[in-house]
């Protein structure tokens, strides 16, 4: 299922999976300005999370990572990809098979730099987390390939 991206505003309130109960709850979206994004982020963080930025391949914390858990958005904590869903693509950014929900996560089309990509956010604060591919494992044949810095992990 793909949802599209539309800015949140104010008021606004959003159906987002909760990975540990497994049940959605509804929640008001995360806005911020950038100044306060700043003071929460790292810069990297920032650049990528906020600003559309693409870490190095095989620099982030977790291209390699194995433990098994939940990876969630830096930017507002919401769940995102579990780590039994985590494959090797051998690109050097972690990449998944499918988001815990499709609730937790937008797309929306990406043609910077001469391509054609479908970007991937995060539903609830809007941040930056990589792209989605049409080249992974069965069965859903999606490689969501994402930035280490616009995730945070928690050990289950």
């Amino acid at each position: 299922m793909k949802h599209e991206h539309r800015n949140p505003a104010p008021g606004d309130i959003i159906p987002i999976f909760d990975a540990g109960t497994g049940t959605v709850k509804d929640v008001a979206p995360m806005i911020k300005t950038d100044d306060e994004w700043r003071a929460a982020l790292t810069l990297e963080q920032f650049d990528v999370a906020r600003k559309g930025g693409t870490e190095y391949a095989f620099t982030g914390k977790y291209h390699a990572h194995k433990e098994q858990g939940i990876y969630r958005c830096v930017c507002c904590g919401t769940d995102l990809f579990a780590s039994g869903k985590k494959f090797d693509s051998g690109t050097g950014w972690p990449s998944f098979s499918d988001p815990v929900s499709p609730l937790n996560v937008s797309t929306v089309p990406d043609t910077t730099g001469g391509m054609m990509r479908t970007e991937v956010r995060c539903a609830r604060c809007g941040a930056h987390l990589g792209h989605v591919f049409d080249d992974g494992p069965l069965p859903s044949g999606k490689r969501y390939c994402m930035n280490s810095a616009a995730l945070s992990f928690e050990k289950t």
